[in-house]
């Protein structure tokens, strides 16, 4: 099934890339771009990002110049509609991250009773396009899953080599202790995921140690990015109490609610460590109360742009437009559901060694 499909108005969005590129791209669910950033830092032409969300519209294409953004659900999508997209390149990648949070261990429901239909969408695209790069990256629960191991069946079935683990991010530079399952595929020879170094971990000061103060519910005024909710007067005084990489235990009694106590998850309202890696970029950063999502020394859960520095994006990423800006709870999702950019390169370098080895 074909769809007219919703493109940016003016015509830029009406191919792809025109040079030859031997690896070309279309990232399905791509939100922000944050998989795209980086196979293209890889060298891999993206030729078109799939997401039926227009909010993400002006982060994906104010940052990806050359790279169309596509309006639409996969559901109504057939890989006919893409492949103008790949342009000249010698070989297609199929890539993608179905949104994630139906699968999340932060919903504690049952994996097997869960829609997974667009893994199954996305499986449908590649018996479509049999393209010669496939690859995924979502939650950890997601690898039980029965539509995963469809999926995987389906590429043994046409023939392609595939690895998939569990990677932890910050054993691949990324600032931000991220588990997740990536998977590759490659119908041409071998292809394999590399190893991580957990020796290599990215720091919290690395990525956020230089940016502007600004308090709970400020914006800073050369950044509309760098902003923060406000906090009450009681989450304001627990954060005051608060040390780096601690507890509400750290808090006067007064300041302690039941709940507290009869939780054995004792991150929520803690600060991140400037040391260490940060806790996983969730879409609810924002809120304090949602996990160790403080700044280390100010008081204030951390700014749109550090979270986005911590997944990690450009220090120039665009991801407020200024003629519509979105809510900052709107904000918070686009950077937690992005894939993080180191990871997206390394994918990237996964495709483009096997494509140089096939």
């Amino acid at each position: 099934m074909t769809v007219a499909m919703s493109q940016t108005p003016g015509g830029e969005d009406q191919g792809a890339e025109t040079s030859r590129q031997p690896i070309g791209a279309v990232d399905v669910f791509c939100g922000i771009g944050g998989l795209t950033r980086g196979l293209r830092d890889a060298g891999i032409a993206v030729g078109a990002g799939v997401d039926i969300d227009p909010t993400c519209r002006y982060a994906y294409k104010s940052n990806n110049s050359g790279t169309a953004f596509i309006e639409a659900d996969i559901r109504d999508i057939a890989f006919d509609d893409l492949d103008s997209y790949y342009a000249e390149a010698d070989y297609k990648a199929l890539v993608g991250c179905a949104p994630c949070q139906p699968f999340s261990a932060h919903t504690r429901r049952s994996q097997a009773s869960e829609d997974c239909s667009l893994v199954d969408e996305f499986a449908r695209l590649i018996q479509e396009g049999l393209p010669e790069f496939v690859s995924m990256e979502n939650v950890p629960g997601l690898a039980k899953h029965p539509s995963f191991e469809s999926l995987l069946e389906i590429l043994d079935d046409l023939k392609y080599h595939h690895d998939h683990r569990v990677l932890n991010f910050c054993d691949f530079g990324v600032p931000q202790r991220r588990r997740r399952l990536v998977m590759v595929a490659s119908r041409g020879g071998p292809i394999a995921l590399p190893e991580g170094n957990r020796h290599r971990e990215a720091k919290v000061a690395d990525y956020i140690r230089g940016l502007p103060p600004i308090r709970a519910g400020q914006t800073a005024s050369d950044d509309p990015a760098h902003t923060t909710l406000e906090l009450t007067p009681t989450n304001l005084a627990r954060i005051r109490q608060s040390k780096p990489g601690g507890t509400w235990k750290d808090w006067d009694k007064e300041l302690v609610s039941p709940c507290h106590t009869r939780t054995h998850y004792p991150a929520p309202y803690g600060r991140m460590v400037w040391d260490e890696p940060a806790p996983t970029i969730t879409t609810q950063f924002c809120y304090y109360s949602t996990g160790r999502f403080g700044h280390p020394v100010q008081d204030r859960s951390v700014s749109v742009r550090e979270a986005a520095l911590l997944q990690p994006f450009p220090t120039d990423y665009l991801l407020v437009d200024p003629d519509e800006p979105l809510p900052l709870c709107r904000l918070a999702r686009h950077v937690g559901n992005a894939v993080a950019v180191k990871i997206g390169e390394l994918i990237g370098n996964s495709l483009a060694k096997a494509a140089a080895n096939a």
